[in-house]
């Protein structure tokens, strides 16, 4: 049975709750907020206590890991903290949004001998890891072509986005870490970026945009194209298509349910899209954190690392330079 402190009852923090709740090989020890009420919302529901601070969730005794979904700015200061303390660590991407924090962290938790996870929950998708094994197997011959499409059904809070690190930082992220997913081992060497301001004109007043595209180029030779937008009138659209000499392998949306309908004005008239993240990687969630159970008992490692949230760092910094300065941008992981 693993014991669990979650730092962070925010939205995705309620996820990570839930999650370790549904599992019969884990429980919630101990919840931290900054906001008390939300903290004491969550421990109500999982039979959890209430931390008073950091310290006392992650110096129990009796805890084996710490889940840490608190804002972005706080995260390597909980993990060097929580990996100091001999505790395995899933934290929620990214890392940090500044690459030389991100390498201190490196630094400073490298001899704890801690594993510590990244919330890369795309990988643990079905659709997209179907995807990722057709690839691997071979099936669709050498991958050739990686289409990556990730809209949301409206902006976040422009609160939220003034401190999120910008749309390549904060959204994008996760489509760099599905490029690396899906290739393996044939790293990303050079990247080109666009961008627009097309959804919100307050965006644009923060030194943001709202719709991009990004053309990669792996080592060898295979091409990745992601497109984003922060707006989507359609629903929530997360799409991924690989594709080779020998076919093409493709991961479609999820909807409502399952039910085509067809009448005399319209045929294969599909249910719509699901609205949010949340509901669309419900599965994901749950498959990432039974995995980070299996991870913690030794008994296989990380399938998304914290070299895995430095690289999609990396290209998300590459890619905002790209963008600045309207040319390709050469990708160094050192």
């Amino acid at each position: 049975m693993l014991t669990v402190a979650l730092l962070g009852a925010g939205r995705i923090g309620a996820v990570h709750a839930a999650s370790i709740i549904a599992s019969e090989r884990a429980r919630l020890a101990w919840v931290y907020d900054t906001n008390t009420a939300v903290a004491a919302a969550i421990a109500a529901r999982c039979e959890a206590r209430v931390a008073p601070d950091v310290a006392a969730a992650i110096t129990d005794r009796a805890v084996d890991a710490v889940v840490i979904a608190a804002p972005t700015a706080t995260h390597v200061e909980l993990i060097t903290a929580a990996a100091q303390a001999g505790k395995a660590v899933l934290c929620e991407k990214p890392i940090d949004l500044d690459i030389e924090r991100v390498d201190r962290c490196r630094a400073a938790i490298e001899r704890t001998g801690v594993v510590v996870q990244i919330g890369f929950n795309r990988r643990y998708d079905p659709t997209h890891r179907a995807v990722r094994d057709a690839v691997r197997r071979g099936d669709i011959g050498a991958l050739e072509l990686l289409v990556i499409t990730s809209r949301d059904v409206r902006p976040a809070p422009l609160s939220y986005l003034q401190v999120s690190g910008g749309i390549f930082r904060d959204m994008t992220i996760h489509d760099f870490d599905m490029a690396r997913f899906v290739l393996g081992d044939d790293p990303i060497k050079e990247l080109y970026a666009f961008g627009s301001v097309m959804v919100d004109p307050d965006i644009a007043a923060i030194g943001d945009v709202d719709t991009a595209m990004v053309v990669m180029k792996a080592g060898s030779g295979a091409l990745v194209h992601i497109n984003n937008s922060r707006r989507c009138s359609y629903g929530y659209d997360q799409r991924v298509e690989a594709f080779g000499a020998a076919g093409m392998v493709q991961s479609e949306n999820l909807r409502s349910s399952a039910v085509v309908r067809h009448a005399a004005s319209a045929t294969d008239v599909k249910e719509p899209l699901l609205d949010f993240f949340i509901e669309r990687y419900a599965q994901a969630y749950v498959a990432e954190f039974e995995e980070f159970i299996d991870v913690v008992a030794g008994n296989r490692p990380p399938q998304a690392t914290f070299e895995d949230g430095r690289c999609a760092l990396l290209l998300a910094d590459a890619a905002w330079k790209a963008l600045k300065s309207g040319r390709p941008v050469a990708v160094s992981y050192d």
